[in-house]
């Protein structure tokens, strides 16, 4: 082997060992692993040793100096301070998914919030229940709260059984969940209000907003002003981690527009032609500028939350003595007793029994966007409760009541994952469009594709009445596509239930001949020729000029020169223009952009993700069809 051959064999190895890396990290399975790994080491250090364990959790630490400082133990700094940058994220994803996700339909806001207020009643009611007329009454706020991590950490272990929309469900009722416990800590588990400092809180939250509004790109200033917002928060009295979700919901999200994208190719080609540092600074600054301010925060803070912050937090408040006679009391207790069955089985009651009081009462217009069995599986997957109610617990609780309400929140865990594996185990047993009914529902699904496909109109390969629907937006210069292609073809071949859709998209700022060889597609359609032209575009994208594409109409057998006379009359530019407007309309600026059955495919394009996805489109129009009455496509 070469020298050339081994660096390149290394990098490979390389690429692939980091491609596995991402893949884990970027998982919920992965930071709920790590979580509950956390938890572990939190338990065997505190029952090893649990001396060690609380000194070094109440070692104090100051900032500042003189009388102008902050000095707080280690535990409060991680609960206050880190888990705000927590809350931060939540707050990120929370208004992506109101932005560009499935809360775009307000209907489901407000059914979330509905929800989402009924899956924490009901257990705040059951654990009243078993600690009525008891000093530990006043601890209810602790079995109210799911969390998000281990939610979605059990999701994605039980992801082969569920749908994919159901992330967004969870995810939208933990956002109230959390924005509600926030709320009950600032007002039933804080100390005195001080009103000034309060005061100051909400006017430098005001002034945030206002940056938002006036889309103020210095993050620093925003950074600043929320650290202004924590310290003052905390001087008022009132856990200052409701910041971090505040701060997050503000944060707006939005695909990438064109003239951006634009402008940043541009820039980079001033830097490619002159690389000097104030172009290249002009350069990552139009990239930048490309991407909306919430993808680049998430993508920043995700992996230090996810993998650090949250971590963290269980080692400081999982350790507890897990002797026979403390797990005797506790299962005797009604601090744990209600905790568990207030999380387990409350949540469940609570969720579906808020959401059908919803549908019922407003004639069925507020419907969930999955079935009643995946709304099931998602109130016992909220059942785990964790980061949230261990915060409540350690200021609702002391001493022996303290230890039980952790016991009670860890078997929460064991719980929710118990009973979501039962809920989805039993719907594996129904009938195909029956589970497709169960898992799916029936409401009409959001529709990303501003322009619906005509078959009279639009390219089209496959069966004509397909139960999925698959359109590309894609330019025959990318090389992106022309990967995609492989894939595409593959999917095609092994699966006959699918229709495939070709929309043109030439990116004419960064491929120069993406124009010429989409109005050649055309001209090779006016032949009635456009998938043979198609197939050999993509096929030889390194050659794709004038002369390379009336070699193409020879060797494909069409008429040479009416071929030519269409290329140079741009004949094919009006309907290439058409395809653009439509990728204008369903805000599309990049290439290869997929919509599965009307729905944007976010992710990547690899064949065993678009088969899933596909799978996942042939389950809904299996509901739909059951929903009907009417049969469906043919399902496993």
């Amino acid at each position: 082997m070469s020298g050339d051959e081994t660096t390149d064999a290394s990098q490979g190895l390389a690429t692939r060992s980091t491609t596995r890396w991402r893949s884990f990290v970027q998982t919920e399975t992965g930071s709920a692993v790590l979580l509950l790994g956390a938890v572990c080491v939190a338990l065997l250090w505190a029952n090893i040793d649990l001396r060690s364990y609380d000194a070094v959790w109440q070692a104090r630490f100051t900032i500042g100096f003189d009388t102008k400082h902050l000095s707080l133990p280690l535990h409060e700094w991680i609960n206050a301070g880190l888990m705000s940058l927590f809350f931060f994220v939540v707050g990120l994803e929370a208004r992506h998914e109101f932005d560009m996700g499935e809360l775009r339909d307000r209907r489901w806001v407000l059914l979330s919030a509905v929800a989402g207020l009924g899956s924490m009643v009901v257990p705040a009611l059951i654990y009243l229940a078993f600690n009525a007329g008891r000093d530990s009454a006043h601890g209810w706020g602790a079995a109210m709260s799911t969390d998000t991590a281990f939610a979605l950490g059990i999701l994605a272990v039980l992801g082969s059984r569920l749908p994919a929309s159901l992330r967004a469900f969870i995810l939208s009722i933990s956002v109230v969940d959390d924005l509600v416990a926030l709320l009950v800590i600032a007002v039933f588990y804080s100390d005195d209000i001080h009103l000034p400092a309060l005061l100051v809180a909400v006017g430098t939250l005001l002034v945030i907003m206002l940056l938002r509004l006036a889309r103020v790109r210095k993050g620093r200033y925003c950074a600043v002003l929320s650290v202004v917002v924590w310290v003052a928060l905390h001087e008022a009295g009132v856990d200052p981690v409701v910041t971090g979700l505040a701060v997050g919901a503000l944060v707006v999200a939005y695909p990438a527009p064109r003239e951006d994208l634009e402008q940043a190719s541009r820039l980079f080609r001033l830097f490619r032609e002159q690389p000097t540092p104030e172009l290249q600074r002009s350069a990552v600054q139009g990239l930048t500028a490309a991407i909306s301010p919430n993808e680049r925060l998430e993508q920043k803070f995700l992996p230090w939350v996810s993998f650090g912050i949250v971590p963290v937090f269980a080692l400081a408040n999982a350790g507890i003595e897990l002797s026979g006679a403390k797990l005797a009391d506790a299962f005797t207790s009604p601090v744990t007793l209600g905790i568990v069955c207030g999380c387990v089985a409350g949540k469940v009651i609570g969720l579906v029994g808020s959401m059908a009081a919803a549908r019922l009462a407003s004639g069925g217009r507020l419907r969930p966007n999955v079935g009643w069995g995946s709304v099931t599986a998602g109130g016992a997957i909220a059942g785990a409760a964790f980061t949230v109610s261990l915060l409540i617990a350690s200021l609702a609780f002391e001493g022996e009541e303290l230890d039980q309400a952790r016991i009670g929140i860890l078997a929460t865990l064991v719980g929710a994952f118990a009973a979501s594996w039962a809920v989805t185990g039993v719907m594996n047993l129904l009938p195909a469009a029956r589970r497709a009914r169960a898992l799916l529902g029936d409401t009409d699904p959001l529709t990303d594709l501003a322009v619906t496909v005509d078959a009279r109109h639009d390219r089209i390969r496959g069966p004509e009445h397909a139960a999925v629907t698959l359109v590309e937006y894609g330019d025959f210069e990318c090389p992106y596509c022309g990967q995609a292609e492989a894939v595409v073809r593959e999917l095609l071949g092994t699966d006959a239930d699918v229709r495939y859709v070709w929309r043109h998209l030439p990116l004419t700022d960064v491929h120069p001949n993406a124009q010429l060889a989409a109005e050649a597609s055309e001209a090779a359609a006016r032949q009635g020729r456009f998938w043979d032209m198609h197939d050999l575009l993509l096929d030889r994208q390194d050659a794709l000029g004038a002369r390379d594409l009336l070699r193409y109409a020879r060797e494909l057998g069409l008429d040479e020169e009416r071929f030519r006379r269409d290329l140079e009359q741009h004949r094919g530019a009006p309907r290439v223009a058409e395809d653009v407007d439509s990728a204008d309309l369903s805000s599309v600026s990049g290439t290869p952009t997929f919509f599965i059955n009307g729905r944007r495919h976010h992710g990547a394009y690899d064949i065993q993700t678009l088969e899933t996805a596909v799978d996942l489109a042939r389950q809904r129009a299996l509901a739909e069809h059951a929903g009907a009455g009417r049969p469906g496509p043919a399902a496993d």
